[in-house]
């Protein structure tokens, strides 16, 4: 594929400042395309690497266009406000990444109502929301992609089980991300899910799923990167309505070494990812 395959492409993502969200960011950007981030972090965070404006700057160092709109998924204002932006900026929207996403693995008994509507309200709320506001200028585009990172629907009594609450908020963005493929296949636009075979090593995972030992045993964000790539790379109608894992995604264009993505054996399966 050529070096500059999103060269005129336009994605507006939620979030994007740090992690997975940014990794992809930063390969379309070496494609040439032009990204509009949705993003809360306009001040540094001493617990998180990265804010919007360090995400816009390297995306534009990877030969990208960026613009970040400071702004939260859950405010109507501010989602309209992202894909007007690109529309105004770059004259429209050809990608939707729903990447925002609140991950809280407390139990039914542990998780406070008012933890269990964030989740709800980012996962869920946010996914429809900015489909929804991006849709207009994607029935325009020749390319027309919503792309949600979330996972395939694992319906094992271990995952169902295991804290409903943030089950609940990530099933339903793939749930909405299926409808939305179906929903929308008349009008050329594809829609899929996209989640890691392993743990990524992102500040969440240090902070939440086992510190720096659990950050070396996920791969890279890039691994990500490149499958999200990949995914977006083909037209609408090659594939549409489909949950897929990174290594899948990969293998299929032909990459099978993945040791460039690093972490370190015995690799840890990502949360609703059965050993294969």
């Amino acid at each position: 594929m050529s070096e500059k395959r999103f060269s005129g492409v336009t994605a507006v993502m939620s979030g994007g400042s740090r992690g997975i969200g940014l990794a992809i960011a930063v390969e379309l950007a070496r494609g040439g395309a032009n990204l509009v981030l949705l993003a809360k972090t306009d001040d540094p965070d001493p617990r998180l690497p990265g804010t919007i404006h360090t995400a816009v700057e390297e995306i534009e160092a990877a030969g990208g266009r960026a613009v970040g709109v400071v702004g939260d998924v859950r405010n109507d204002d501010d989602v309209e406000r992202a894909a007007r932006t690109a529309a105004e900026v770059f004259g429209g929207v050809d990608i939707c990444i729903n990447n925002a996403s609140v991950l809280n693995l407390a139990n039914t008994e542990e998780l406070s109502l008012k933890r269990f509507d964030l989740i709800q309200q980012v996962n869920v709320r946010g996914t429809f929301a900015l489909t929804q506001a991006c849709l207009p200028y994607l029935k325009k585009s020749e390319s027309g992609h919503v792309l949600t990172l979330s996972p395939p629907l694992n319906m094992s009594e271990e995952w169902l089980g295991k804290h409903p609450g943030y089950m609940l908020g990530k099933y339903g963005m793939t749930l909405l991300a299926l409808g939305f493929a179906a929903e929308f296949r008349d009008f050329d636009i594809a829609s899929n899910c996209l989640w890691p075979e392993t743990t990524i090593a992102t500040a969440a995972v240090k902070n939440l799923l086992g510190g720096e030992e659990g950050a070396a045993h996920a791969r890279s964000p890039q691994v990500m990167a490149d499958a999200a790539a990949a995914v977006l790379s083909h037209t609408p109608g090659y594939r549409t309505g489909k949950t897929m894992i990174d290594v899948d995604v990969l293998a299929e264009v032909g990459v099978t070494d993945l040791s460039p993505y690093g972490g370190t054996t015995p690799l840890d399966y990502d949360i609703f990812v059965d050993p294969r």
